[in-house]
Protein backbone atom coordinates (compact mmCIF):
# COMPACT_ATOMS: atom_id res chain seq x y z
CA UNK A 1 0.00 0.00 0.00
CA UNK A 2 1.53 3.36 -0.94
CA UNK A 3 2.15 6.18 1.86
CA UNK A 4 0.79 8.71 -0.62
CA UNK A 5 -2.99 9.19 -0.85
CA UNK A 6 -4.23 11.86 -3.41
CA UNK A 7 -6.49 14.38 -1.11
CA UNK A 8 -8.38 16.90 -2.97
CA UNK A 9 -9.80 19.76 -0.61
CA UNK A 10 -13.08 21.71 -0.96
CA UNK A 11 -15.59 24.11 1.00
CA UNK A 12 -19.13 24.49 1.58
CA UNK A 13 -20.74 27.40 3.12
CA UNK A 14 -23.89 27.81 4.94
CA UNK A 15 -25.17 31.54 4.69
CA UNK A 16 -28.41 32.05 6.63
CA UNK A 17 -29.69 34.87 7.32
CA UNK A 18 -32.40 35.70 10.06
CA UNK A 19 -34.47 32.19 9.45
CA UNK A 20 -33.19 31.62 5.64
CA UNK A 21 -30.65 29.63 4.91
CA UNK A 22 -29.06 29.73 1.05
CA UNK A 23 -28.31 26.98 -0.77
CA UNK A 24 -27.92 26.27 -4.55
CA UNK A 25 -30.10 24.08 -6.88
CA UNK A 26 -27.27 21.81 -9.33
CA UNK A 27 -28.32 20.93 -12.27
CA UNK A 28 -25.08 19.09 -12.69
CA UNK A 29 -25.65 15.37 -13.54
CA UNK A 30 -22.73 14.01 -11.34
CA UNK A 31 -23.61 16.21 -8.74
CA UNK A 32 -27.36 17.26 -8.81
CA UNK A 33 -29.77 18.56 -6.18
CA UNK A 34 -29.44 21.23 -3.20
CA UNK A 35 -26.07 21.76 -1.51
CA UNK A 36 -24.25 24.79 0.13
CA UNK A 37 -21.76 27.32 -2.10
CA UNK A 38 -18.49 25.83 -2.33
CA UNK A 39 -15.83 24.59 -4.21
CA UNK A 40 -12.47 23.26 -4.61
CA UNK A 41 -9.46 25.01 -3.02
CA UNK A 42 -6.87 26.08 -5.49
CA UNK A 43 -3.23 25.60 -5.09
CA UNK A 44 -1.70 28.02 -2.78
CA UNK A 45 -4.91 29.46 -1.48
CA UNK A 46 -6.09 29.36 2.06
CA UNK A 47 -9.62 27.89 3.02
CA UNK A 48 -10.93 31.23 3.68
CA UNK A 49 -9.78 33.00 0.87
CA UNK A 50 -11.02 29.77 -1.25
CA UNK A 51 -14.75 30.17 0.61
CA UNK A 52 -14.78 33.62 0.04
CA UNK A 53 -13.69 33.37 -3.53
CA UNK A 54 -16.64 30.07 -4.41
CA UNK A 55 -19.25 32.03 -2.49
CA UNK A 56 -18.75 34.90 -4.93
CA UNK A 57 -18.25 33.15 -8.01
CA UNK A 58 -21.68 31.23 -7.45
CA UNK A 59 -23.67 33.84 -5.84
CA UNK A 60 -22.58 37.22 -6.57
CA UNK A 61 -22.29 37.82 -2.47
CA UNK A 62 -19.30 39.13 -0.47
CA UNK A 63 -18.52 37.16 2.89
CA UNK A 64 -16.52 38.34 5.35
CA UNK A 65 -15.11 36.56 8.66
CA UNK A 66 -16.07 32.78 7.69
CA UNK A 67 -15.75 30.45 10.65
CA UNK A 68 -15.00 26.73 10.18
CA UNK A 69 -17.51 24.80 12.13
CA UNK A 70 -16.98 21.21 11.17
CA UNK A 71 -14.66 19.10 8.74
CA UNK A 72 -16.34 15.98 6.47
CA UNK A 73 -14.16 13.07 4.66
CA UNK A 74 -15.55 11.56 2.04
CA UNK A 75 -14.52 8.96 -0.56
CA UNK A 76 -15.44 8.00 -3.69
CA UNK A 77 -16.38 4.44 -4.25
CA UNK A 78 -15.14 4.33 -8.08
CA UNK A 79 -11.38 5.40 -7.69
CA UNK A 80 -10.80 5.69 -4.01
CA UNK A 81 -10.40 9.10 -3.96
CA UNK A 82 -10.74 10.93 -0.87
CA UNK A 83 -12.37 14.63 -0.50
CA UNK A 84 -12.22 16.74 2.68
CA UNK A 85 -14.42 19.64 2.84
CA UNK A 86 -14.10 22.22 5.06
CA UNK A 87 -17.49 23.62 6.42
Amino acid sequence: MSKTETVTLTNMCMIKNKNKILVLNRTDPVWPGLTFPGGHVEAHESFNDSVIREVKEETGLDIVHPKLVGVKQFMTITNNAIWYSFM
